[in-house]
């Protein structure tokens, strides 16, 4: 494939993810469907209802040579919570955010130094619930390829590429259980690399797998 054709590839795959999320937006905020027991789902409903925390992450793709990648983080082993984990930049909307779109890119830019004047937003995914009490919505963003990051040491120990072609790989995901509070919870899993990405993260990339092909 020429630098052209490559070029080409990438913008028809950008252009695709705008059109897909084109008719998503901050409200109404539909609940993604975790395929999960009828027992668990009444659990995590009256959970929702009760005190789950609105939250929110960017899902940042940036344009490189060779295709869109997804940017990542690997939190702070000095962090109390999920300590190691990958995960999108976010965390739990403020009070004085104005929308879930804000409490991402404020997130972003504390996290990762990411300037808002430097994302796109082109839409959002369902809302992830987790057991920890957070509702979660994806805002995705896309970013250039110019921006350089800056990372808050006592939050993220690292940031990196996830091609999103190996997200869209046929083989990409497993499906897997976690046994908590004497339930069984189905989640995904995506490996790349040395990165296990699981739980909400991968969760979250599996429904961009599936929107931009169309599922």
């Amino acid at each position: 494939m020429s630098a052209v054709d490559a070029s080409l590839a990438i913008d028809d795959t950008l252009q695709h993810l705008r059109r897909v999320l084109a008719n998503t937006a901050e409200s109404p905020r539909p609940m993604v469907d975790l395929e999960l027991s009828a027992e668990l789902e009444k659990l995590l409903g009256q959970k929702v209802a009760a005190n789950m925390r609105a939250a929110a992450v960017l899902v940042p793709i940036i344009q490189r040579r060779d295709g869109p990648h997804l940017l990542l983080t690997r939190r702070s082993e000095l962090l109390r919570q999920h300590k190691g984990q990958i995960s999108f930049p976010g965390g739990a909307r403020d009070a004085g955010d104005a929308s879930f779109a804000a409490a991402a890119l404020r997130e972003a830019f504390e996290e990762i130094g990411l300037p808002p004047g430097l994302v796109e937003i082109v839409g959002y995914l369902d809302d992830y619930p987790v057991l920890s009490g957070f509702r979660i919505t994806p805002v995705v963003g896309i970013i250039g390829e110019n921006f350089k990051p800056t990372l808050a040491s006592g939050e993220v120990a690292e940031l990196f590429d996830l091609p999103l072609a190996q997200v869209l790989a046929a083989d990409a995901f497993e499906r897997k259980i976690l046994s908590r509070d004497g339930f069984e919870v189905p989640f995904f899993e995506i490996t790349y690399g040395n990165y296990r990405i699981w739980g909400a993260t991968a969760g979250i990339l599996w429904q961009l797998r599936n929107r931009l092909l169309l599922l």
